[in-house]
């Protein structure tokens, strides 16, 4: 744990300093950057939800899941220049925005997934279909072995907040409504939250899973 003396340090730093040691993973120095910063990537998204989703998606929302983005992908970030840092936040701000707007879109249509027996194995066979990450379409019986398995073990390294929403919406069944509820958020966040959690799981586990039984 940082000490008194190395925080002040470290707040008084210079951008291009606390940058560097962000990326080495001091989070004291994220933070500090993101107090300096995350109002001017606030402004990319800025009147960008349209009237239709005010009453469940507001900025501050979009900004908590840019946040908690950020503190996964910091050491990505190669330069130091402060208004590069501006711009890699503002993307992922943009982005988060983006993945809400498309998931509450989603949401006003019929949803196949609704006739799943969700706990079963079926549950972990639609999520590995989602996410895509099988070259082919694992067996019941893989299913009830192999992809829960790895599915498990996947989503034991993600955040909470994401393990959380794969957990409520793809493996429960809930609805974004209810999730919201069960997890404080609101619709809009929980639908970035899940689209942020089902690209992680994607990089957890690779774009080409072999080990799947291929067996009808």
């Amino acid at each position: 744990m940082l000490s008194v003396a190395t925080r002040n340090c470290v707040m008084k730093g210079s951008d291009e300093t606390l940058l560097d040691q962000a990326a080495r993973g001091d989070t004291h120095a994220l933070r500090e950057l993101l107090a300096r910063f995350g109002p001017r990537a606030r402004l990319s998204i800025q009147g960008k939800v349209d009237r239709r989703h005010r009453s469940i998606l507001d900025e501050d929302d979009v900004m908590q899941v840019t946040y908690l983005e950020a503190f996964l992908h910091i050491d990505q970030l190669i330069s130091r220049d402060p208004n590069v840092f501006v711009a890699w936040l503002s993307r992922i701000a943009q982005n988060a925005l983006r993945d809400a707007l498309r998931g509450l879109e989603r949401d006003k249509r019929p949803n196949p997934a609704n006739r799943i027996q969700h706990g079963s194995a079926d549950s972990y066979v639609a999520l590995i279909d989602r996410l895509g990450v099988a070259t082919a379409t694992p067996s019941r019986q893989a299913a009830a072995h192999e992809v829960r398995h790895s599915l498990t073990e996947s989503l034991d390294k993600l955040p909470t907040d994401y393990r959380t929403v794969v957990g409520l919406c793809d493996l429960q069944g809930l609805d974004i409504a209810s999730a919201a509820r069960e997890m404080g958020r609101s619709p809009g966040a929980v639908h970035m939250l899940r689209a942020r959690a089902h690209d992680r799981l994607r990089a957890i586990m690779g774009s080409g899973t072999q080990f799947f039984s291929q067996s009808p």
